[in-house]
């Protein structure tokens, strides 16, 4: 179930016995195994050829969430280049989907000096920059759509109208997205899959891609694949109403975790890209 080598390191990091006690599934980027050190159970991710700093950025990701105390969020136990140990919430039925969303208004609440943040970090398994702007619409075009847009043209996935498509977006994004948002912290991974709920029935946010960004990215991803039910956004929207145009730009949001899944997942996701590009093309 590990490695030996990854047996190795945790014992001497731990100075305990390490036991194994049973495989989590469910990601689709690093193995996950529940297990024993000493008296202590605790969550274990690990891959066999991590990118530099994969689990480094991770862990900065969740100190800088559980920092806001708006949402529980899983202690950093240990930490290498090649596996993070967690602590383990033994859950408590379901979490409350309200709670989640008055949750998450709080946190975004926090706010930055500028968008980005102060590290690269990974959303899935590829490298996302985070160079600090003070300009929302360069923000977004620079360190989001176009670095997606060139990884996918790397994995042949970019079709030379759909790149055209997307040049002719990015050359409008000083028009659509000049409404001057706050820089909020956000979690910037927000799907059904990285919410867990802790032992006393809590929502936890587990693996984000934090920056400071315009929160409304958060809340447009969380309704991309399903999102978190009604009640989500009604407690949300009571903590902190949304602009009366986030509809507008929500598809323009979604766009980027599209050609995220684009390039790591293959070209399923290209219809719902293109209709995005000709909904703002035209």
């Amino acid at each position: 179930m590990l490695p030996a080598s990854i047996y190795q390191s945790l014992e001497q990091h731990f100075a305990a016995t390490i036991r194994p006690i049973k495989p989590i599934y469910g990601g689709d980027i690093n193995h996950a195994v529940q297990i024993q050190i000493g008296q202590q159970i605790a969550l274990l991710k690990w891959r066999e050829q991590p990118a530099n700093d994969f689990f480094v950025a991770e862990a900065d990701g969740l100190a800088c969430l559980a920092a806001t105390s708006a949402l529980a969020v899983p202690a950093v136990l240990g930490l290498s280049q090649s596996w993070l140990v967690l602590e383990w919430f033994e859950a408590q039925g379901r979490y409350q989907a309200g709670d989640l969303g008055a949750g998450l208004a709080q946190l975004h609440r926090t706010s930055g000096p500028s968008f980005g943040y102060s590290r690269a970090n990974f959303i899935g398994a590829l490298t996302q920059p985070n160079q600090p702007n003070a300009n929302w619409a360069e923000f977004w075009r620079d360190q989001r759509l176009w670095p997606q847009v060139e990884l996918a043209a790397q994995a042949g996935r970019m079709p030379k109208q759909r790149q055209q498509q997307c040049q002719r977006l990015a050359d409008q994004l000083d028009r659509l997205l000049s409404h001057q948002p706050q820089p909020s912290l956000v979690h910037g991974d927000l799907w059904a899959g990285n919410v867990i709920t802790t032992s006393t029935g809590q929502p936890s946010l587990i693996d984000p891609a934090v920056s400071y960004s315009d929160r409304e990215t958060d809340i447009a991803f969380a309704s991309l694949f399903g999102g978190f039910g009604s009640q989500f956004l009604v407690a949300y929207q009571a903590a902190w109403p949304l602009s009366n145009e986030y509809r507008e730009r929500q598809p323009l949001y979604q766009l980027y975790w599209l050609l995220v899944h684009l390039t790591l997942f293959g070209e399923q996701y290209g219809r719902q890209i293109d209709q995005i590009l000709n909904y703002y093309n035209g």
